[in-house]
């Protein structure tokens, strides 16, 4: 099973309303040349019509982020989270002026980040004063920095899954350290059967069992420089794997009751693993979950706050959800610049292919105009993507293609800006990761 890092309905399109009718365009066949019906035709061709007029004098390729669309899906988690803190998946998003925007928000707090080099970058230029690191660093600079600066260790919490982890830092920062360093350990919530022979989920954390959880705590409140402060779980078969693939219906059934039975067992251990914790320190949150389980993570009474950021963008590998399939709202549009075939359009670039198992999943998908398809054996190419479909033989050089990614924040690592579009005008330039120079993966 592939999984993302981070619910469907009667599609109703209302052009007046971007995200409706971006919301419309997306869900079900817009990601193929099949049958399309009047109100869905009207939103693609609405929603083209759009993103060209605000772009008319940019150059592809460019990328850009719908903030009808942003601001809804913002909402719609906060929705969702019905009063639990939400925390801002910076990978996610890639882009300090769309993070500090979310953050703006009521119900949103914090930032988890994905390395301290970043943590400290976010909070020295004031994005968050308090961020989340969710996986272990072995970065020397950024762990001497941190452990000798008081504003960075007051508002940065890194993760740890082991001693050998916290060895690694008393190594690295020596005599000079100053300051005491928050940590919180990474709780593996994947579901295992027959005895760990079956492994559900993803594998990060060595810590899965209460009584693991328990010994490091222990071992973490005994030792001087560090302090304790938080717990955090990912459900990836939960939040990042979409119960309702397309055409798969037997699958669909499969994942469906494979997420209600894990479900139940990570509350049952995520609670006794509180609890343990808890024997040894009063704990300043405990984080769970992702955009595909925010809904159900806070209904977990041992969870004090979710983790979301890729329902922001709306990325295809959030297009498989019942639960909820957030509003695309960044794409990248690309160049006609051929035509091999009548049938054919050859757009210009196009590998802007997502991380994770080498399948289809991972690909772009032309999504507007609606009708093209990638074909089989040349997929996205690194130079030049050749497209078939309903509409290519409309396409002409010069014509745009609008593509969604497969995941979210790994568009903004293809361009130094991001178009922030307002209606039918660009509002702003927003500079990406990349082009603040700041590459921290």
């Amino acid at each position: 099973m592939a999984y993302a890092d981070s619910a469907g309905g009667d599609i109703v399109c209302a052009v007046s309303n971007p995200a409706a009718a971006d919301r419309a365009v997306h869900q079900g066949a817009y990601r193929t040349s099949g049958a399309r019906d009047a109100a869905g035709a009207a939103g693609a061709a609405a929603l083209r019509a759009r993103l060209d007029a605000a772009t008319a004098a940019l150059d592809p390729p460019f990328a850009v982020v719908d903030l009808t669309a942003f601001d809804a899906n913002a909402a719609a988690l906060e929705q969702a989270a019905g009063g639990t803190p939400l925390r801002v998946a910076s990978k996610s998003v890639r882009c300090r002026d769309l993070i500090r925007r979310v953050l703006d928000r009521p119900g949103w707090h914090g930032i988890m980040a994905y390395t301290v080099p970043e943590a400290i970058w976010l909070v020295r230029t004031g994005i968050a004063a308090d961020v989340l690191v969710a996986y272990p660093s072995a970065h020397r600079a950024a762990l001497r920095e941190l452990a000798t600066d008081p504003m960075l260790a007051a508002a940065i919490t890194v993760m740890v899954d082991s001693t050998e982890q916290l060895d690694f830092l008393d190594a690295v920062v020596g005599p000079n350290r100053s300051e005491t360093v928050r940590v919180c350990v990474d709780l593996d919530a994947s579901w295992r059967l027959a005895g760990g022979r079956v492994h559900v989920g993803v594998r990060r954390s060595p810590v899965h069992s209460p009584a693991q959880a328990d010994a490091l705590a222990a071992a973490i409140v005994s030792r001087p420089g560090v302090q304790l402060v938080g717990l955090m779980s990912y459900e990836a078969q939960i939040a990042g794997l979409g119960d309702a693939p397309q055409g798969r219906a037997v699958r669909a059934t499969a994942i469906r009751a494979m997420q209600r039975r894990s479900m139940a067992e990570i509350l049952d251990r995520r609670s006794a693993v509180v609890a343990a914790v808890r024997k040894h320190v009063q704990l300043e949150f405990v984080n769970g979950g992702g955009t595909g389980s925010v809904a159900t993570t806070v209904a977990d009474p041992a969870v004090t706050e979710v983790t979301a950021g890729s329902g922001l963008y709306g990325p295809t590998l959030f297009d498989a959800y019942r639960r909820w399939q957030p509003t695309p709202s960044a794409y990248f549009a690309l160049s006609v610049v051929r035509r091999p075939a009548p049938n054919i359009a050859t757009v210009l670039g196009g590998g802007w292919i997502a991380s994770g198992p080498a399948e289809a999943s991972r690909l772009p998908t032309p999504a507007l105009p609606a009708g093209l398809r990638l074909i089989g054996t040349e997929g996205a190419g690194e130079v030049q993507t050749p497209l078939v479909g309903d509409a290519a033989a409309e396409l002409r050089v010069g014509d745009r293609v609008w593509f969604r990614h497969a995941k979210a924040g790994e568009i903004s690592e293809h361009v130094d800006e991001m178009q922030l579009i307002n209606g039918d005008v660009i509002a702003a330039a927003a500079p990406t990761y990349r082009g603040e120079h700041r590459t921290f993966l």
